[in-house]
């Protein structure tokens, strides 16, 4: 079996996302991906302080803007919707957008430019609007 492309990549992260599946999971020698629809976007709001956790669709490196000399996407402070994109993950040289999921204000960014992310991870909080 020959290794997958990023345009490969690309294709799966694309059908998964148009698709009712709510978990995809795909392991090879090299990499594997695990993704996870809607909840693993947003988790539930944190009952003391009201707040919802932003977190990695995917594994992959955390960049807060489109380019090094670019301004982050999101600050503290804020607002975004559903649709903002508040980051973008890179896996194996492939870059996906990620939305915050809530309408709300940015209260935390919670992990370091071009950190290392796991699937799951909180990447900020949101305060809902």
């Amino acid at each position: 079996m020959s290794d997958l492309t990023p345009e490969d990549v690309r294709e799966i992260l694309r059908l998964v996302e148009e698709s009712d599946v709510e978990e995809f999971e795909l392991e090879t020698p090299r990499f594997s991906i695990r993704v996870r629809s809607g909840e693993g976007r947003v988790a539930a709001a944190a009952p003391a302080a009201g707040l919802v956790a932003v977190t990695a669709p995917m594994v992959g490196t955390f960049y807060r803007s489109p380019s090094p000399s670019a301004p982050p996407f999101v600050e503290v402070g804020s607002e975004v919707d559903e649709e903002t994109q508040v980051c973008i993950l890179e896996v194996m040289k492939l870059m996906s957008s990620v939305a915050a999921g809530v309408r709300g204000v940015v209260a935390e960014v919670c992990v370091e430019d071009a950190a290392p992310v796991q699937f799951g991870d909180v990447l900020f909080r949101v305060r809902p609007a």
